[in-house]
């Protein structure tokens, strides 16, 4: 059987076909997408048609690639980047476009759930989490007290890979995984948390999907797909999941000890928790994974950005930036880049800017700043891997996915920055693989952990381990001190 994984991400869609019994790749496709131009800054948005015009682009080509074998074509799986708020109205009609993870309007409306609950402190107690701009409360909150008009309209609250699964089924239906990235979901009992739904509005409750465990397929391929496809009837759609949740079954992460970091627009790492790990600060997100377990999981927001920024800057193609960036040391003649061109998520800087610290005469080269901006960007997820091993959790290897992890010079430098081995996997795009995988599951009745350990495969021969005698745990204590130093001064 064959089973067709689909990744909506920020910059594009992607598909694959999996064979479920050798793990086979069997055929890729991708389309871009856009952002809605001319938006104030720290506004970020799509319009979940362009999301699926690129599915239906995306599942054709492959399908046309399988040839004859698409009649195998059994489950399908879709990954979504978390948290985008795609508000329906009645008829299911989209409303106005999609609010992103990226977008960090909405910082005065998280201050006001932190005032109706007691601080982050009160928050934490009662989701699990604190309630940041990325997350999609403050969206809804934001909708209603900036486009009223708009409110009045709501129906159905729907999560990016939620939309796409009510595409391809008429079906919608929200599982724990993504749920949990919300701020309106409590992480430990795994339901709504009533208090922030009312609080939003009480009306909100009824526009919220059912939630439901994460095993629990969305239903069957809608007749009209399935015969414009040319695939068989009855193809079976899994729960799917955020992006972070399909990418940690993408990269076998099943089991303690395993740490998937994954390098792309966003930058994630995150570990399976068959608990709750609640983190005091709210730094680390306690979220559920699409597992019926939990994944504890930092995000930063500038990791791939930040690169594209700096070929960009010296108009280099990829090839030109990896060689730059290898022929200067480590800490980069003490140049030190604070990547926050986005604002930030983890440190909370909704309105941050980036900083390039340390500048002289002799350093200010461009191979010397493409090496402190990569060194800057990898500095940030090393911040959140030191919180979860302070929260107890002890990676043993750590899983590369996303497309940062094609670069050898960045893998090396992961695997030093993060004092850990470093190993990749035989595909990149560990959320659709993650899609496919749970497809697999649920057609086939193999284990979900079981097909995750089976179906996703470690690059055994690509190994990388720490070995560079430079002190990158004291660079990240200078990197951490400076953000934190300008942060309270107001400079970031």
């Amino acid at each position: 059987m064959i089973f067709l994984g689909i990744d909506c991400g920020t910059q594009s869609t992607k598909t694959i076909a999996l064979d479920g019994e050798t793990g086979t790749v069997l055929a890729t496709a991708s389309a871009a997408t856009d952002l809605v131009a001319g938006l104030p800054h720290g506004h970020a948005e799509q319009h979940p048609a362009d999301w699926v015009k690129a599915l239906d682009a995306t599942v054709a080509e492959v399908i046309a690639k399988l040839g004859a074998r698409k009649g195998e074509v059994a489950g399908i799986g879709v990954s979504g980047q978390q948290h985008g708020l795609v508000p329906l109205d009645r008829e299911f009609r989209v409303i106005r476009p999609a609010k992103l993870w990226c977008d960090t309007s909405t910082a005065e409306e998280c201050d006001l759930f932190r005032a109706e609950f007691g601080g982050t402190t009160g928050l934490i107690e009662l989701l699990g989490n604190d309630v940041l701009p990325g997350f999609t409360a403050p969206k809804i909150l934001w909708l209603k007290r900036h486009e009223p008009e708009n409110f009045l309209r709501l129906r159905h609250v729907a999560l990016p890979h939620d939309y796409l699964n009510w595409h391809l089924t008429g079906k919608l239906l929200m599982e724990y995984g993504d749920a949990s990235g919300t701020a309106l979901f409590d992480v430990r009992r795994r339901d709504w948390a009533y208090p922030v739904v009312d609080f939003i509005d009480p009306a909100l409750i009824e526009a919220l999907p059912p939630v439901a465990s994460s095993l629990v397929g969305v239903g069957e391929l809608r007749p009209e797909l399935a015969s414009k496809w040319g695939l068989k009837s009855g193809v079976r759609v899994s729960s799917g999941g955020g992006d972070n949740m399909m990418g940690a079954l993408g990269t076998g992460n099943v089991r303690a000890g395993c740490v998937t970091a994954s390098l792309g627009t966003s930058g994630t790492l995150y570990a399976r928790a068959d608990a709750p790990v609640v983190d005091p600060t709210g730094e680390i997100a306690a979220f559920c994974d699409s597992a019926d377990g939990w994944l504890p999981l930092l995000c930063t927001m500038n990791v791939t950005g930040v690169t594209e920024a700096a070929r960009n800057l010296f108009q280099w193609d990829h090839e030109e930036f990896s060689n730059a960036v290898a022929s200067v040391p480590p800490g980069a003649y003490g140049l030190l880049f604070l990547p926050y061109l986005q604002g930030e998520r983890t440190p909370n800087l909704p309105s941050g800017s980036g900083v390039l610290h340390g500048m002289t005469a002799t350093n200010l080269t461009p191979p010397r700043i493409a090496r402190a901006m990569i060194e800057g960007a990898t500095l940030g997820m090393a911040y959140g891997l030191a919180r979860l091993r302070a929260l107890g959790i002890t990676p043993s290897e750590i899983r590369l996915t996303g497309g940062g992890s094609k670069s050898a010079v960045w893998r090396q430098l992961c695997a030093d920055v993060f004092g850990t081995p470093v190993v990749t996997m035989e595909s990149a795009e560990g959320a659709a693989l993650g899609a496919a995988i749970q497809a697999a599951s649920l057609v086939t009745g193999e284990a979900l952990s079981m097909a995750s350990e089976r179906l996703a495969k470690v690059n055994a021969g690509e190994v990388h381990h720490p070995s560079n005698a430079f002190d990158y745990v004291a660079l990240l204590e200078r990197h951490t001190a400076l953000t934190r130093t300008l942060s309270e001064r107001k400079f970031l």
